[in-house]
């Protein structure tokens, strides 16, 4: 029906500005895709802090099945596809890979392709990380690189796209 997606540098205010794109009242699945990190107090209480800024009347999904929660009509908030796609890298295992495995092309692939075709109103979150310095490792090179690329194949399907940069929104479509 609808998506938008929000980019931004880290502590931009996207998340923010994504949760604010919904109306109130709205019932919305908010899927967060960050994996819990056992012992890492640190992540848990980012985690925390945005599950604690969302309306009660929403319904947090972690670690979804984005493609399934796309097909569903609903209003869903994904924050962030930053995080979606390290787990993918994961999975894959190409973060010591010679190449990129296939499977992350396939899931960046069908992920596109929910968010073209989703039924409901879909409002991503993603970090811009491509105005910063080369990254120094493969890794980092390659996160940088998928990233990129994931972005700007959900602006190409996408209804409006969206930068924040200091906490202020840039309408770029």
């Amino acid at each position: 029906m609808s998506a938008t997606l929000v980019l931004g540098g880290t502590r931009s205010g996207k998340s923010a500005h994504a949760e604010a794109l919904l109306p109130a009242g709205v019932p919305v699945r908010y899927c967060a895709t960050a994996r819990r990190i056992p012992g890492d107090a640190d992540w848990d209480a980012r985690i925390a802090a945005h599950r604690d800024r969302r309306p009660a009347h929403w319904t947090t999904v972690e670690d979804p099945d984005l493609v399934a929660e796309l097909s569903r009509p609903a209003t869903l908030l994904v924050d962030d596809m930053a995080t979606w796609l390290t787990g993918v890298l994961d999975d894959a295992g190409a973060w010591t890979a010679p190449a990129t495995p296939g499977q992350v092309g396939a899931a960046v692939e069908a992920l596109v392709g929910a968010v073209a075709t989703s039924p409901g109103r879909a409002v991503l979150v993603s970090a811009e990380v491509g105005l910063g310095v080369v990254p120094e490792t493969r890794a980092g090179r390659l996160f940088r690189d998928e990233l990129g690329a994931l972005n700007s194949a959900l602006a190409a399907v996408c209804d409006d796209v969206v930068l924040l940069v200091a906490g202020l929104p840039l309408r770029l479509k």
